[in-house]
């Protein structure tokens, strides 16, 4: 089952991929040959910062396990799985088995590195090859523990809900919201996004914040750091958090849809505000870093650069949330094509 849920969600990155590749393809080949970089790197430093990087390394390669667990094992199918005689060593080998389906495409893409890295190897990387490759395999084998522990742990029967209090006789008087839309707005689309396991919430919680920490850090000019790739990131970080949150919002739209249909109500008008605020993350990181940049130094800006990736990121933003309509692959050309316009454009702004 695992092994089908994978095929489905290479099937569904298939066009993203080719678009990807053909707009971004350098970058892509870049990155795949640095994933072994980290390992190299920590055999030349001392060992509590190269356990930090191994760590990190390790944590940042089971991160897919994490986000797919739902796609690889959906609740219906553990909560049917926890009901079956499975001896528990079996359990553990099924585990690991669906671990191993994610972490040996990782390991070939780590091996592919580490042959980059081996054949042309820099100076101060050849008295450390053998260390280095030691620390990859070791980074790469704590991965695959850790993801076997997602699995199981995602397996496992949820804690029983407190008991709730019984209800105190008061009298019932109906009380109608001054804000009736607002009101609708935060509980059928704010609080179910943080309810049980839907992660939402907290997914849009971690790109705001990683979207606001690239463009302080992009505008700050962050040391160690290429001020284009700052820039990339802030970037994508305003596009991808827009991104998710509507395409959120739409999955959400759609399993009202019946009920709103039935309710009597105005739908439009509550579905346009749930679209709406889909927006305010980005544009709050576009007018703090609108407001950051004029207390910096104005003299330094260069003032048509800001009006015009200000203008561009908005357009950008609007129509991914305006267009609801545009295919799959239409959309990750949308959003591809946003991130590298803007990512040009701001590139000139410190010039």
């Amino acid at each position: 089952m695992a092994h089908h849920a994978s095929l489905q969600f290479a099937a569904s990155l298939a066009s993203s991929m080719e678009i990807l590749v053909f707009l971004a393809g350098p970058v892509l080949l870049g990155l795949l040959s640095v994933i072994a970089l980290p390992g190299f790197l920590a055999m030349s430093l001392p060992w509590p910062a190269a356990l930090g990087i191994v760590s990190a390394q390790a944590l940042l390669t089971c991160l897919p396990a994490w986000l797919l667990r739902k796609r690889l094992l959906p609740a219906s199918i553990a909560a049917w799985l926890r009901q079956l005689p499975l001896p528990r060593r079996l359990r553990w080998q099924a585990d690991i088995a669906v671990a191993g389906l994610l972490m040996l495409p990782l390991g070939l893409a780590y091996a592919v590195s580490a042959a980059i890295w081996l054949l042309q190897p820099p100076p101060w990387l050849r008295p450390i090859a053998a260390p280095g490759m030691a620390a990859t395999v070791a980074a790469w084998l704590l991965a695959w523990l850790l993801t076997t522990l997602i699995v199981a742990q995602h397996l496992r029967a949820p804690r029983p809900a407190s008991r709730a209090r019984p209800p105190t006789m008061t009298a019932y008087v109906p009380r109608l919201p001054r804000w009736r839309t607002a009101f609708l707005w935060r509980q059928l689309f704010w609080l179910p996004f943080w309810r049980n396991e839907n992660v939402v919430g907290r997914q849009q919680s971690i790109l705001l914040a990683g979207a606001g920490a690239s463009m302080l850090a992009w505008l700050l000019h962050a040391p160690l750091v290429p001020a284009p790739l700052l820039g990339l990131l802030a970037s994508a970080s305003l596009v991808i958090v827009t991104d998710r949150g509507d395409k959120a919002v739409r999955e959400q739209i759609g399993l009202l849809s019946p009920s709103l249909n039935a309710w009597p109500l105005a739908g439009k008008a509550l579905t346009r505000l749930a679209c709406a605020a889909s927006l305010l993350p980005a544009f709050a990181v576009l007018l703090g870093a609108g407001v950051l940049l004029y207390c910096i130094d104005p003299a330094a800006l260069q003032r048509r650069v800001t009006s015009v990736y200000a203008v561009t990121a908005s357009a950008a933003l609007l129509a991914i949330v305006g267009l609801p309509r545009l295919t799959a692959r239409g959309r990750v050309a949308l959003v591809v094509f946003s991130i590298l316009a803007l990512s040009a454009i701001g590139s000139e702004l410190w010039n």
